[in-house]
């Protein structure tokens, strides 16, 4: 008979978790820190009864509340894995049952705004790490989460000049713990990149998907039977959570409003170039974007694809 595995740690890191959301991230992270042995105790806070209760069904947690003020009461670390939106007003709610000593983290994907929403809320005492666990799924709800979704993933941390370096020593170990590589960056360098690896990719997704959506009945069957793998990795991408992407774009407006400046200028070059008959621009330019794909696989953040065996 096979043995259950064992945690990774004799003890745990944390001796109460409280993740305030139980979405996608949330919950993947609830499942992660249960299988490595990472707190004593998970407690769990969302504002739906309905989620709350899909949670305890899944045996996320320990405890499960409404109340994200009684979640986070005693708590070592609260994770806050609301909607970039929400930080703020989540923040001002569990202020005041934070303890002396707790960190206080999150997992959104523009961290100016965390630095800004929650900077003012947080009573002395309590260690602010911004987060961001580059990882997800289309998918969300806590039945959406599994713990390995973490494995091999960054997570990119954007202490101030101002935070406790044990609790970041603290935040990097839990992440590190659940599979991640963890990089330390300045928040606003991190709005920048993910504005353009990112943030770019979702809005370019829900546009293009957004155009096949609105063309006539016949032509969207037949985009829907033809489509080729492209296309059906921009449905997949634009299938994400409306409101999270809502408040990425209003939290991390300057990024990607620079971005899509940019963008938009090299989209006009590509349109003049293929009504003017530039062949060799657009070849140069096709060839010169190959590189950054054989980067990405160098970096092992993806696999090259599989070329099919000579059957000749």
């Amino acid at each position: 008979m096979s043995q259950p595995n064992k945690p990774i740690f004799e003890r745990p890191m944390f001796e109460r978790i409280a993740i305030i959301g139980i979405g996608l991230i949330g919950s993947s992270l609830a499942r992660a820190v249960r299988e490595h042995g990472l707190a004593g105790h998970i407690a769990i806070a969302t504002r739906s009864n309905q989620t709350l209760e899909k949670a305890e069904k899944l045996g996320l947690g320990d405890s499960y509340t409404t109340d994200a003020a009684l979640a986070a009461a005693d708590a070592d670390l609260v994770v806050l894995c609301v909607p970039l939106g929400s930080i703020g007003v989540v923040g001002k709610a569990i202020s005041g049952a934070l303890k002396s000593g707790a960190i206080i983290s999150d997992v959104g994907s523009s961290k100016t705004s965390v630095i800004k929403d929650l900077g003012g809320s947080l009573p002395d005492g309590v260690h602010l790490v911004p987060a961001h666990p580059v990882a997800g799924t289309e998918f969300s709800g806590p039945e959406a989460g599994y713990a390995s979704l973490f494995d091999g993933h960054w997570c990119v941390l954007t202490p101030t000049a101002d935070t406790n370096m044990d609790a970041v020593k603290k935040v990097r170990g839990l992440w590190e713990a659940c599979g991640m590589k963890v990089e330390e960056m300045d928040a606003a360098h991190h709005d920048q990149v993910l504005a353009i690896t990112s943030h770019l990719p979702q809005l370019i997704a829900y546009t293009i998907v957004g155009t096949a959506t609105d063309m006539e009945d016949d032509s969207k069957r037949e985009i829907m039977k033809y489509s080729a793998g492209g296309f059906r990795d921009f449905t997949r991408i634009a299938a994400s959570d409306p409101v999270m992407w809502r408040d990425v774009c209003l939290k991390n407006k300057d990024a990607i409003l620079d971005i899509l400046g940019r963008f938009s200028q090299d989209l006009n070059n590509l349109q003049r170039a293929i009504s003017n008959d530039e062949g060799d621009f657009l070849e140069t330019m096709f060839s010169r974007t190959r590189e950054i794909r054989s980067g990405i696989i160098e970096m092992g953040q993806d696999k090259p694809d599989i070329k099919p065996k000579d059957q000749t």
